[in-house]
């Protein structure tokens, strides 16, 4: 979800990667059915391993609670964490409430990162 805000929020001006330390199978069709409801489409996006190349080209790296000791890169290089739970096996409910605050997350990185045009002007309505 974070990847897919950033991509949409910064029209283009940053690229936001997904990839996670165990990825599973496929979106899980909940995720994909709660950002359908904000207009994005991840339902198509393959899960991927997270990978030393990833880390060494990305400017930031945000991870969303990562709790694989063994394979969590805020073990071996700078990050940010920001200790959301997993949406898999959520009610809609809850994975609305994630996805909300994965949305505010991505809009505050983008302003730090000085892109706020686009931040600003796109919002969460009717979730």
């Amino acid at each position: 979800m974070a990847a897919a805000f950033l991509n949409v929020l910064s029209e283009g001006r940053a690229f936001g990667e997904s990839a996670g330390t165990e990825p599973g199978e496929y979106v899980h069709p909940e995720v994909a059915e709660v950002m359908r409801e904000v207009d994005i489409e991840v339902g198509d996006a393959l899960p991927q391993l997270l990978t030393m190349e990833m880390l060494d080209k990305a400017d930031r790296v945000v991870t969303m609670g990562c709790f694989v000791e063994d394979a969590c890169p805020t073990a071996i290089i700078d990050t940010e964490d920001w200790g959301l739970p997993d949406p898999k096996g959520q009610p809609l409910a809850e994975i609305r409430q994630i996805r909300d605050e994965i949305h505010d997350r991505v809009a505050l990185l983008l302003r730090e990162m000085g892109i706020t045009r686009a931040a600003a002007g796109h919002t969460i309505s009717g979730a």
